[in-house]
């Protein structure tokens, strides 16, 4: 008869204690590569949100530049204008710039046949008088514009960027 005897002090780990430490560690190496996969994907996105801002911001910014510059709407609907600009002293002659947008939604804008934007939800023009009376077609008589853009960056079919301002023509009556 062959005797076993165990003594109390033994060292080391059981198979199964082993296997539950690599379990509880398998749990909390998923819980940090999830937060850290979502944390990625939230910077992502708010860089996405912030370029497309940044060019909406532009973009909207040289239209009223170059309105704002403007001496005559010598053309223009709801979705696009088209401003004569004088020269400036020694500069050349005068020019035309058109903004236009196809209408439906993701369309870009386009200044003269030069993209200037994507994926644009909106682009109203509105048209007015000295008087501050709204002018529908724009004729030689508009003083100001009112610019309304819609950019939808995710292409859920929400805007995601709303921008408006009006525009007084500088040159107007010169």
């Amino acid at each position: 008869m062959i005797k076993i005897y165990y003594t109390k002090n033994q060292k080391g780990f059981s198979l199964i204690e082993m296997m539950v430490v690599v379990v509880i560690l398998g749990l909390m190496v998923l819980g940090l590569v999830t937060f850290f996969t979502g944390g990625t994907k939230s910077w992502v996105a708010g860089q996405s949100q912030l370029k497309a801002q940044r060019e909406a911001r532009q973009a909207i910014d040289r239209m009223v530049r170059e309105i704002r510059h403007g001496e005559l709407v010598t053309g223009g609907s709801i979705n696009n204008i088209a401003v004569d600009i004088p020269a400036l002293e020694g500069a050349g002659p005068e020019y035309n710039v058109t903004y236009s947008w196809g209408g439906a939604s993701g369309n870009p804008i386009y200044r003269n046949t030069n993209l200037l934007i994507s994926n644009v939800k909106i682009l109203d023009f509105s048209y007015y008088d000295n008087s501050g009376g709204q002018i529908s077609p724009p004729n030689d008589t508009v003083s100001k514009v009112h610019i309304d853009l819609q950019v939808d960056v995710d292409n859920d079919g929400n805007p995601d960027i709303t921008l408006n301002t009006d525009v007084n023509l500088r040159n107007f009556g010169l």
